[in-house]
């Protein structure tokens, strides 16, 4: 303070004795330069000044900011409990495919699910002998077996043990001069799950018939209660269903040890049992 006192005294001195130089030399324009000089540094002083408008506002927004980064930073580190995203299980395709789809089912029924999947077979662009891979989706996450089954009202069951079939199946298209069905379930052992598949045989034909195309009328309802026979499919056991000019409806094969094919067609089969194999050699 007593520096500032001193300051504004000495000022105050030099002004008065310029003006005192001024008026005895009858300097008038001097007068005034010396005046307006003065203004112009009481101007500057006032604009350096805390107190100017422009510096208030700055101080004031540069403390506004400063609060608000502090509640932020307290906000991240005093706070108990912090909600977190979980992750999604990567989708692990079950064999190798050429191509993937996803389709959102929530609030489909049955034969809407059905004729989602089919117009996609009978439409799907990929290659010739490739295989497609169709994905149904719930609320935007992919559905397993459980939740398919649970969808389709099926009687299916995986056994006592859920464990003896694993949630992680695929839908999908094989292009093989016609583009058809199938569906891929992976189990334990297939002697935990045979006899689930034999009882579900009874009404394997009316839960799946949308998906291979099959309408339901007067000339098709004799194979809701046909029996599926006993077979041999590229040399495994098989079960199929025949209509009555002897050609495959529906048949379930037993590919390996842990895998079960649901299809229509040999070809078909046969390119999944490919590439079944393929991804064995890879691992």
């Amino acid at each position: 303070m007593e520096k500032e006192e001193k300051a504004k005294h000495q000022i105050v001195e030099t002004y008065a004795g310029d003006m005192a130089q001024a008026i005895k030399e009858g300097g008038g324009g001097m007068i005034k330069k010396i005046i307006h000089g003065e203004e112009e540094h009481e101007m500057e002083k006032k604009q350096l000044s805390p107190e100017s408008e422009k510096n208030r506002a700055f101080m004031f927004t540069s403390l506004l900011l400063l609060f608000f980064a502090l509640i932020t930073l307290s906000f991240f580190f005093f706070r108990e409990n912090i909600s977190t995203v979980s992750i999604e299980r990567q989708l692990t395709p079950v064999i190798f495919t050429d191509k993937s789809v996803f389709f959102e089912v929530k609030g489909f029924d049955k034969d809407e699910i059905a004729q989602t999947i089919l117009s996609e077979v009978y439409s799907t662009t990929v290659k010739d002998g490739g295989v497609e891979g169709i994905y149904l989706t719930f609320d935007k996450k992919v559905i397993g077996l459980r939740q398919f089954i649970s969808l389709l009202k099926s009687s299916f069951t995986s056994g006592d043990n859920n464990d003896f079939v694993n949630d992680n199946f695929l839908l999908g298209v094989v292009n093989n001069k016609t583009n058809d069905f199938f569906m891929l379930l992976k189990v334990r052992t297939l002697a935990d799950v045979f006899d689930s598949l034999r009882v579900w045989e009874h009404k394997m034909f009316l839960d799946l018939h949308g998906f291979f195309g099959v309408d339901i009328s007067p000339e098709t309802k004799y194979l809701l209660t046909a029996n599926f026979e006993d077979g041999i499919i590229e040399n495994k056991n098989a079960r199929i269903l025949y209509n009555k000019e002897g050609k495959i409806v529906m048949m379930y094969v037993f590919a390996d040890d842990t895998s079960v094919i649901i299809a229509n067609s040999e070809n078909v089969v046969h390119e999944i049992m490919f590439r079944l194999a393929s991804s064995q050699i890879k691992k």
